[in-house]
């Protein structure tokens, strides 16, 4: 009864929001989304979706059972589809060569390897993670060293979604990107995926290219958006010493349509998991090729986002009589940015990681955040945990609401947008907290002018 069979490789923030998409949008393709974790897997059954994301529970509850599947029997479905998406993780390596700035492929290259082992018949292979250039090629040399005379064309297809507008940017791409090689045989597989994606989006706007360029565009746009928060966030630091304000002049600027007024605002830093990856991932392409300039260049802007994220702390500190230890600190806001529950280098971790050092009693509010998660990111990302950092589980806790984060705090500090934020009652916040009272806005979204009359 379908005209095509699709299954995805890895079910998490990519993987389940765009095959939800195709399987809306397509409704004689069967999509199905593989994972090694059954948890994972259980929960994309469930009525309590393993990740947060506005209206993707609409989208798969409409299509799930129909044409959009989540499974752990991996060899089964992989062996069954035409198209098999490649959708997991790409960390950058903590260790080896190229540790701290090469991204680690291993789980890339197993997916290909499961692939040719169960595979019956030919397939197109598409790569949706955020890879290295040239992985595709490792992907395709794996592929074709199958035993049974199969062949399987390598597409490579980057996800340009940002999570929180995840299921709008999917419904409406601004491109839909396709590199394969330029073959007969390579063309034709590029066609069979656009015409997937012509169900819903108009056919001037999916790309063709080689293998190559696809992959390396998508490094390329994370790097240039990362390098305009850099760019303003260098500038905040300009206008805190002189007196000007870093939000004229992101409007300024920005009414420039040259320039565009998106990316313009002023921050703690960035954070998520493909920014750092991603420029890291270029810096270290540069450096493999002897471009020992063009690597620097970009490697500014991650040294500029370390030093914001840094200041930033200090600024707590220093305007708090230079000690925190002991004193009610809280943080408003742990994800890496509003409307997720994503914590993947999220800025507000370190924050906190420098608050916990200097001893403060912390307390962490956020809409969407677990405590393990960000226990474990914590680990994870800045090696901090309750073995080298006993005092840890006390001197963190994790509030239910904003007003109990922030009651008898000497100060609170918001490190992510979340809407909520905006429109709480500072009045009675201020009226709760120890006095001084400090407000640090690491976003710029709240009326600093009215904070200061309240005092």
């Amino acid at each position: 009864e379908f005209d095509l069979k699709i299954c995805c490789m890895g079910a998490g923030y990519v993987g389940g929001p765009t095959m939800a998409v195709i399987a809306k949008n397509c409704p004689k393709v069967r999509v199905c989304v593989v994972d090694l974790s059954q948890r994972q897997i259980d929960a994309w059954n469930s009525s309590d979706l393993p990740i947060y994301e506005p209206g993707l529970p609409e989208v798969v509850d409409e299509c799930r059972g129909k044409n959009l599947f989540f499974s752990t029997n991996i060899d089964e479905e992989i062996a069954k589809a035409d198209i098999v998406f490649i959708s997991v993780n790409t960390p950058t390596k903590t260790q080896g060569i190229g540790a701290g700035r090469a991204a680690n492929i291993k789980n890339c290259e197993l997916c290909a390897r499961k692939i040719s082992e169960v595979s019956t018949s030919n397939k197109i292979v598409v790569e949706k993670s955020t890879v290295p250039v040239r992985t595709a090629e490792a992907v395709r040399r794996i592929l074709s060293c199958n035993d049974k005379g199969l062949d399987f064309q390598v597409l490579s297809n980057p996800e340009f979604l940002a999570e929180g507008t995840a299921i709008g940017d999917l419904m409406k791409p601004d491109r839909v990107l396709i590199g394969g090689q330029q073959t007969p045989e390579g063309l034709k597989a590029a066609e069979t995926l656009a015409s997937v994606y012509a169900n819903w989006v108009p056919r001037e706007q999916v790309l063709t290219t080689n293998l190559w360029s696809s992959e390396l565009s998508k490094l390329v746009a994370n790097a240039f958006l990362a390098q305009r928060v850099s760019s303003i966030n260098s500038i905040s630091a300009l206008c805190e010493s002189t007196g000007a304000d870093v939000s004229e002049i992101s409007r300024a600027v920005g009414m420039d349509d040259r320039i565009g007024k998106r990316f313009l605002q002023a921050s703690v830093g960035f954070g998520g998991s493909c920014f750092q990856k991603d420029i890291l991932n270029l810096v270290y392409l540069c450096e493999t090729y002897g471009l020992h300039e063009c690597a620097e260049y970009w490697n500014q802007v991650i040294v500029m986002n370390d030093y914001q994220k840094k200041r930033f702390s200090e600024k707590m500190v220093g305007k708090m009589f230079n000690t925190v230890t002991g004193k009610k600190v809280s943080i408003l806001g742990f994800a890496f940015k509003k409307d997720t529950g994503d914590v993947r280098e999220t800025p507000s971790m370190f924050v906190v990681r420098d608050l916990l050092l200097e001893r403060a009693n912390i307390h962490i509010f956020d809409p969407q955040v677990k405590r393990e998660d960000m226990f474990a990111e914590m680990d994870y990302t800045c090696g901090v945990n309750a073995t080298n950092t006993p005092h840890m589980e006390n001197s963190i806790t994790t509030a239910t609401d904003a007003y109990s984060a922030c009651d008898g705090a000497h100060a609170l500090a918001i490190l992510t947008e979340w809407d909520e934020f905006k429109t709480l009652d500072y009045e009675k916040i201020y009226a709760s907290m120890m006095k001084p009272a400090f407000i640090f806005d690491g976003r710029n979204i709240l009326d600093h002018d009215k904070l200061r009359e309240i005092g």
